[in-house]
């Protein structure tokens, strides 16, 4: 029987890298992918402008006075997905298993290949040669120790470890390194006293009682490196949502509304082309005050078309009548599903 083998498989600076092979002339050069309105946050940054402090999620305003010499580019989505496409295609080329996780970043099943790290380097060598673009890859006997190892040598890097070896390499490092244990979770670790993987690993029940049996057990295995999560080909999207952050705060509800139509064409649009349909019709409404509300009705019947979604979205926004005025508007179908259903009320709003 063979022992299990999972790789990951991510993308190095992927949107800044596929901007790259457009203008090389910035090769070298810090550079920043970001929107351009006053409320822009990073999308990704080039190794250069990192080394300035820019990283993805920042505000644009603060990439700029941290790196005011990067190069600044919008984002292209559509670009990136076609790069994508290209690089996914040469992964399924060399292993049948392939979950993709994102635009940049895939879980390889390498179980029972006869020569699997060969086959990783093949793989990270043909995307270089036929996209320009670099990838790092980490090697291990599950999910978790395959992302981890993945992260630790970017870029170009290739690490392979044990579940052993990956509680010694890391013992030392926070919590938050584990995919899995977010920042809340780690504020919790954190207040009893524990700051490494290893600590977290190595505590007892009476150390981590406040954590809850449940909780207190998951966590210490994501520590322990312990992970069964199969490498699945099926993506369970549950939801799909649409959001914009305004350059400037709105107080007008008729205005609110005509930004809320956009954005369920733009997720009607989506929804339509993966023929999926969801019961959940929600809004996410972000004051000025940065205060954050949801408000969400299901219906009897899944939709996916504007004609289903906008009228349930638009009574959910007036219902809620910002009291203040709007930083973020949002909307969002959840409890999605295959569906024909999909397919016949695309047909019907065309």
């Amino acid at each position: 029987m063979h022992d299990r083998c999972v790789a990951h498989l991510d993308m190095d600076a992927f949107y800044v890298s596929v901007e790259l092979r457009r203008h090389p002339e910035l090769r070298g050069l810090p550079v920043v992918v970001a929107g351009s309105g006053p409320r822009a946050v990073v999308t990704t940054a080039s190794y250069e402008a990192r080394r300035f402090g820019v990283g993805s999620a920042m505000p644009a305003s603060r990439a700029r006075s941290l790196c005011p010499t990067a190069a600044f580019l919008t984002p292209d989505f559509e670009c990136y997905r076609e790069a994508s496409g290209e690089v996914m295609a040469i992964v399924r080329g060399h292993v049948e298993l392939v979950e993709v996780v994102g635009l940049d970043e895939a879980y390889l099943e390498l179980t029972g290949l006869p020569a699997p790290h060969a086959c990783m380097r093949r793989v990270r060598a043909e995307i270089e040669r036929a996209t320009g673009l670099t990838c790092s890859v980490g090697i291990g006997p599950n999910k978790l120790v395959a992302k981890v190892a993945s992260d630790a040598e970017k870029p170009r890097g290739f690490v392979v470890l044990t579940r052993e070896q990956a509680c010694t390499r890391f013992a030392d490092c926070s919590p938050r390194l584990i995919p899995g244990i977010g920042p809340k979770s780690a504020e919790r670790i954190a207040a009893l006293g524990i700051h490494t993987i290893a600590a977290l690993a190595g505590a007892g029940e009476p150390e981590l009682a406040a954590l809850g049996g449940r909780a207190a057990a998951h966590l210490q295995a994501l520590a322990r490196f312990e992970h069964e999560g199969a490498v699945s080909e099926e993506r369970k999207v549950l939801s799909e949502s649409r959001e914009l952050t305004f350059d400037s705060d709105i107080d007008d509800l008729l205005a609110l509304e005509r930004v809320l139509q956009r954005l369920v064409l733009e997720l009607c649009a989506g929804l339509a082309a993966q023929r999926r349909a969801g019961r959940t019709i929600g809004i996410k409404v972000r004051l000025d005050d940065f205060s954050t509300y949801t408000r969400a009705r299901t219906l009897s019947q899944p939709a996916c078309s504007p004609q289903h979604v906008e009228p349930v979205a638009l009574d959910l926004l007036r219902r809620f009548a910002p009291a203040r005025p709007v930083r973020l508007l949002g909307v969002r179908v959840a409890g999605l599903e295959q569906s024909e259903r999909a397919e016949q009320q695309l047909t019907l709003a065309l």
